[in-house]
């Protein structure tokens, strides 16, 4: 029979068989996700938006060619550069974090696998158990965590790239026989 109180169990099971730096993969996971659905949101209803914004900004000018157009152009490029880069540098960080967080476990379980042949000998294969769940655990959680990340990196950084091109055909300049360039 289903139960609420199992998946918790097994929740906390699988918190306390993995050690603390578990719980330090889970928060940075957490704040890697959050970041990602940020962006997925932004590039999904605020971009577009802004890309509108700045095109009918640019379209109501009398002149696209002077010197100050040409930096007010280069301006409105560089806001778009950093609002669609944004946080991607940091879950590219965070990405790259989490496997030497994983790692950290590892040597954190061997540590306690350590102890115990230390203090009990090799004989009590219960505590030699636990200590390589909590080595094997951290290093599976933030390979996984990781990688769940990595095609998010990779889009965004290339959606950026593409949106921040599409914003300078966006604002076209006019060359002085009247046409858009």
């Amino acid at each position: 029979m289903f139960t609420l109180e199992s998946p918790l169990l097994a929740f906390q099971g699988f918190f306390g068989a993995g050690g603390s730096v578990l719980w330090v993969i889970f928060a940075a996971t957490a704040l890697m996700w959050t970041m990602i659905v940020e962006r997925l949101w932004f590039f999904r209803y605020v971009h577009t938006k802004n890309l509108e914004a700045i095109s009918k900004e640019w379209s109501f000018r009398r002149e696209t060619s002077s010197w100050n157009a040409l930096r007010i152009r280069r301006q409105l490029i560089s806001g778009i550069s950093l609002a669609v880069n944004r946080y991607v540098r940091i879950i590219q960080a965070l990405m790259a974090l989490l496997p030497l967080l994983g790692l950290l476990g590892t040597v954190t379980g061997m540590i306690q696998i350590f102890n115990v042949v230390a203090v009990a000998g090799t004989t009590n294969a219960r505590l030699m158990a636990a200590g390589v769940s909590a080595a094997t655990i951290p290093t599976m959680a933030g390979l996984v965590a990781a990688l769940s990340g990595f095609w998010f990196a990779v889009y965004f950084r290339k959606r950026a790239r593409l949106e921040v091109q599409k914003a300078g055909e966006l604002l076209a300049i006019e060359s002085e026989r009247g046409e858009r360039a």
